[in-house]
């Protein structure tokens, strides 16, 4: 586990395809809560040793696996994923909390639904220690191996113009930092210039099919 801001912890890395990375990130907020999953079982005890958590937040049906069964045992945790993804999910463990709808949750978790990298796509916002905000945005947004902010699409299996859509809903919201679940640059956790976030959004709208950026 590794300390990233004074309320956020990251797992050690999974590597699901070659060039690819991710984390699953332990926010000690309002109470402890995890974003994403893990692959594995290697950091259980250091969880357990910062208190474990009573409930995990899963973005999308990518980030499902055998794993989030074990979760539940461990550390008795609700998980909180997308209604339109149950059945893709609920083939490893039952969602417990089902999100369709924007809404701030009794942990402070603002659910944003995001679709368009998957069906039920799902940022989450929270208000971090020092004040400012922390945008999870699963594998809708996140910053490219060259650096460049680039939205979660993949042909054949996004639906472009509802991730378009998403983006533009996210230029509502003015994020301080900004984590994404998988990433094939150097880190999935970005510090931003709030007031640069809607160029941010541009970028990512840019790399998308022309028939969706108007």
């Amino acid at each position: 586990m590794r300390r990233v801001l004074p309320d956020l912890w990251e797992t050690r890395a999974d590597a699901p395809f070659p060039g690819l990375t991710t984390h699953a990130y332990l926010w000690t907020g309002n109470t402890n809560v995890l974003f994403y999953s893990t692959a594995g079982d290697a950091d259980f005890a250091e969880l357990e040793r910062l208190g474990g958590f009573t409930d995990q937040y899963l973005s999308h049906q990518d980030e499902a696996g055998p794993m989030l069964s074990n979760i539940a045992e461990r550390f008795g945790s609700r998980l909180h994923a997308p209604a339109a993804e149950i059945d893709e999910i609920g083939r490893f463990t039952p969602i417990d909390v089902p999100l369709d709808e924007r809404r701030v949750d009794g942990n402070g978790v603002e659910v944003l639904p995001t679709p368009g990298h998957t069906v039920g796509s799902t940022c989450y916002l929270v208000r971090g220690a020092d004040g400012g905000r922390y945008l999870f945005t699963g594998d809708t947004l996140f910053v490219g191996s060259g650096g460049a902010w680039t939205a979660g699409y993949i042909d054949g299996y996004s639906d472009a113009s509802a991730l378009a859509e998403s983006l533009r809903f996210l230029q509502t919201v003015t994020p301080d930092v900004v984590v994404s679940s998988a990433f094939p640059s150097e880190s999935g956790v970005h510090r931003i210039d709030p007031q640069a976030w809607p160029t941010h959004l541009e970028q990512a709208l840019a790399g998308l099919p022309t028939s969706t950026r108007s």
